[in-house]
């Protein structure tokens, strides 16, 4: 972990400061941890500094507070857990946002708490409680991970209510119309999913080339925009304009009127096309194989829409 780099060529040490304790340690210490690390998080911020707080995780510090709680012996609420669980989450994640400080610089605190429900139920206290609370949701994905799709982030288990609210900053750094190609890659997404269950109940056979079509442009996009290799130097880290010129161009090839003539030409078409991207994102900005792929991407597109395939 010292040697790891950031995205500045520094190492992450050099800014990171770890608060940690195992299970075994006493319950007063795994209860007041996170307490620390927010209070650091505080005095950082309270300097003019942008904080990043990650609390892995929250569930283990809630079973510390339902030792806590059945100890005192109050009155125990849903699992045991304390009356004043929810309460207390919320507490928690409010001490984070945007402050401005006496010489008018700005500081934030931004948390991210980890959550690991007891064999994924998702009705469980902890869950519903931080649930209630944040605004932004990243659901990870055992299906996703055993297929290797890494970050295993599942597009359709997460969400955000932070769009509408950030959407003059999106209008102003990305373009206007960000927002609605995120929702209507979304839609796609959610298309290709029910595609996909249709598929493993009747076979390929069973759907039709058009609805085969939107499965692959489903894959496509999962498969070269949502997935990352943080072990390579370019894609571990991409810019934001890079992002949304990704976007753009996927947006582009998606929405092309597309008239395949059988599902084995689909197949063939985005495999490669697929292939041609991933490379693409491997590619240094703006290098000669970087505009090398983008011209063999914009030369297969064409060949498809040129005939009938």
């Amino acid at each position: 972990f010292p040697k790891l780099k950031d995205v500045k060529g520094k190492t992450l040490m050099d800014r990171t400061v770890i608060i940690c304790n195992t299970s075994s340690m006493p319950v007063a210490a795994r209860e007041a941890s996170i307490y620390t690390g927010i209070t650091l998080g505080e005095y950082y911020r309270q300097m003019g500094l942008n904080v990043l707080i990650i609390a892995d995780s929250t569930s283990r510090w809630a079973q510390a507070m339902r030792e806590t709680s059945g100890r005192l012996e109050e009155i125990p609420g849903e699992e045991a857990f304390p009356a004043y669980l929810d309460s207390a989450i919320k507490g928690i994640y409010e001490r984070s946002g945007v402050i401005k400080t006496a010489d008018q610089s700005e500081g934030s605190l931004t948390m991210i708490g980890t959550v690991s429900p007891a064999g994924g139920n998702f009705e469980e206290p902890v869950t519903q409680s931080t649930l209630g609370t944040v605004k932004t949701f990243l659901g990870l994905s055992a299906d996703r991970a055993y297929k290797r799709f890494y970050p295993a982030v599942d597009p359709l288990l997460s969400w955000s209510r932070y769009l509408e609210q950030l959407q003059p900053w999106f209008t102003e750094n990305l373009s206007q119309s960000w927002i609605n190609n995120v929702q209507d890659l979304l839609a796609l997404l959610k298309k290709g999913d029910a595609i996909l269950q249709m598929i493993q109940v009747t076979g390929e056979e069973g759907i039709t080339t058009e609805d085969f079509v939107i499965y692959q442009q489903a894959l496509f996009l999962d498969m070269v925009y949502l997935q990352q290799d943080a072990f390579d130097a370019v894609d571990a880290a991409v810019p934001l304009a890079r992002q949304q010129e990704s976007l753009n161009r996927i947006v582009d090839l998606v929405n092309k009127p597309y008239q395949f003539t059988n599902k084995e030409a689909v197949r063939d078409y985005f495999t490669k096309l697929t292939g041609l991207f991933k490379n693409l994102n491997y590619s240094p900005s703006n290098s000669n194989e970087y505009h090398d792929y983008c011209a063999k991407i914009d030369q297969l597109s064409k060949s498809v829409i040129a005939e009938k395939v």
